[in-house]
């Protein structure tokens, strides 16, 4: 196995998780961050540059020179970090800007999915407020309210109050809440059914489909509060096994991997299908370019596989023979947060008790937003950590989980307290 020095580009929880498993990955040379953050420095040498846009990106690639560069977050992306590093002769895992407006315009997604054949919702995009409103009034409640572009995780309103619908599409197009990204809004129908994460390997012409995740959107327990970047994760998902998935990345996946090719631009990367399991089927919820967080902190604890040799095939167009192995074991993630988020919090405030929790047998702890000052830990954005555990059941592993989480405190610290419950109950009722 040839010796692959990978440079890294992102700063969260995704991020510190890949980081980890690039790290041990046995073709992995020489691992470098950029700009990383507290966590990401225990796996990997940072290079504290933005990265934000493309000539950032090109920048640290330059100085770095990597044998494969990993993009980790949309904003990159889906400014063209990746066709820009490709055109100087890099090796690039993420796709290029024109394939990443698959997450970059909800619109253009929803064309891509039409002209692909996947069975979707009735949806519909649009600048006028009244034009929205009356459309969400014909598909009546729940209402799905989302901007077009990069909000972050938090651009998305579910509701079944006809004022909240309202309100979200007035902030978007009205109030400028999420700028750029909120000038135009899709408005579409509920979806029933459970939620759950399919993400794929791709070269652009193959496809390697991942185990099943599931993630819990919404702040507080009980599926409460607003929508989030993401409070939590496990995998695998009791409720789809891998055949289903396999299935589901065959009939949904697949497709839009062809027609993102038709396109001009072939998707090599990570290919993220939000899915709902709904009475008709499976349904596409959202398609994104990248790496699902939290997602990600719950797979590659469970990933037997070298994710660098895996990351460099796709980037060569050479992913076609390679399989993915995974641990038996079951992988619970639990985000702890800042109070507040995701509104207004406090940033600065120390943590404790890190050291306690990742000595436990099967925890692992991804740093999301943290740093250093004063040569202390402290909090340094709305998701702070995860906390990921492993066990031989959902049930065992929620039990690491939370003791983990009992020995780490910050002021304010928040996290949900349900993450995969009903998963493991449904699972200890079929074994």
């Amino acid at each position: 196995m040839s010796a692959t020095k990978v440079l890294l580009l992102g700063s969260g929880g995704r991020e510190s998780a890949l980081a980890w498993a690039l790290a041990r990955s046995a073709s992995t040379s020489e691992l470098v961050a950029a700009p990383g953050n507290a966590g990401i420095a225990e796996f990997a040498a940072i290079e504290p540059a933005p990265v934000l846009d493309a000539a950032g990106a090109v920048a640290v690639a330059t100085r770095v020179q990597p044998d494969l560069v990993v993009i980790g977050p949309e904003a990159p992306l889906v400014a063209g970090a990746g066709g820009a590093l490709r055109e100087r002769g890099f090796a690039v895992f993420g796709p290029d800007a024109s394939a990443a407006r698959v997450e970059g315009s909800k619109t253009h997604a929803k064309e891509l999915m039409e002209r692909a054949g996947i069975p979707a919702t009735r949806w519909g995009s649009f600048t006028s407020p009244d034009d929205a409103i009356a459309f969400a009034d014909e598909l009546g409640p729940p209402y799905v309210i989302k901007a077009d572009g990069l909000a972050a995780g938090k651009g998305v309103v579910v509701t079944p109050e006809r004022d909240e619908a309202i309100a979200a599409i007035r902030a978007a197009l009205l109030e400028g809440r999420f700028g750029e990204a909120g000038q135009r809004v899709v408005v579409e129908e509920f979806l029933d059914g459970e939620e759950l994460s399919l993400i794929a390997f791709s070269d652009g012409a193959n496809l390697l489909a991942c185990e099943p995740a599931q993630d819990f959107k919404r702040a507080l327990d009980g599926d409460q509060g607003p929508n989030t970047g993401g409070m939590g994760s496990y995998s695998p998902v009791p409720s789809c096994p891998p055949s289903e998935a396999e299935r589901i990345a065959d009939d949904l996946l697949r497709p839009m991997l062809q027609t993102i090719a038709e396109e001009g631009a072939p998707f090599v990367g990570a290919l993220y299908a939000g899915l709902a399991l709904t009475s008709k089927g499976p349904r596409v919820v959202e398609f994104n370019a990248r790496f699902g967080d939290p997602e990600t902190q719950a797979l590659v604890p469970r990933l037997r596989s070298d994710l660098a040799a895996i990351c460099l095939a796709c980037a060569k167009g050479d992913l076609s023979g390679t399989q993915l192995e995974w641990t038996p074991d079951r992988c619970v993630t639990v985000v702890l947060a800042a109070g507040g988020y995701p509104g207004p919090h406090s940033s600065g405030l120390p943590i404790e008790g890190l050291d306690d929790a990742a000595s436990l047998p099967g925890v692992y702890l991804f740093h999301a937003g943290t740093a250093v000052e004063n040569g202390r830990l402290v909090t340094a954005g709305g998701r702070v950590m995860a906390v990921s555990a492993l066990g031989p059941s959902l049930k065992a592993a929620r039990s690491v989980a939370y003791h983990a989480v009992s020995k780490i405190s910050f002021p304010h610290m928040h996290f949900r307290t349900d993450i995969a419950a009903r998963a493991a109950s449904i699972e200890g009722s079929t074994t």
